[in-house]
């Protein structure tokens, strides 16, 4: 498992709309699982859920994304899951922190983006 949070500020539907075009654009195997949307009056949070398939673990690896929005601020954790391998111990975990790594990345990029526009 691998785990990544951060803050940043940007426009809630906007954001959660380019980070599933980013994931599931990141490899010919992710997906968008699900997602579920909670609506608060001064706070929004929104969960979805990604899969692809991990060559190097030959085996399938999912992503839990969760964002919550007060105003223009953004606060995002993602966590890997089921790419690791063995029975008593985990090892292998590079397909989760690969995975990882296009959150990291479509989060940078949004960044970058939200700045200029804003």
């Amino acid at each position: 498992m691998a785990k990544y949070a951060v803050m940043i500020h940007g426009d809630f539907d906007e954001f959660n709309d380019y980070l599933a075009r980013a994931i599931a654009g990141s490899s010919l195997s992710a997906s968008k699982e699900d997602s579920h949307e909670f609506i608060c009056p001064n706070m929004r949070c929104k969960v979805q859920v990604f899969e692809r398939y991990s060559a190097f673990g030959s085996n399938r690896v999912s992503m839990n994304v969760t964002v919550v929005g007060i105003g223009n601020e953004l606060q995002i954790a993602g966590i890997t899951a089921g790419g690791s391998q063995g029975v008593l111990f985990k090892f292998n975990t590079v397909g989760e922190e690969n995975f990882l790594y296009k959150l990291k990345n479509a989060v940078e990029d949004y960044k970058k983006l939200y700045e200029k526009n804003y």
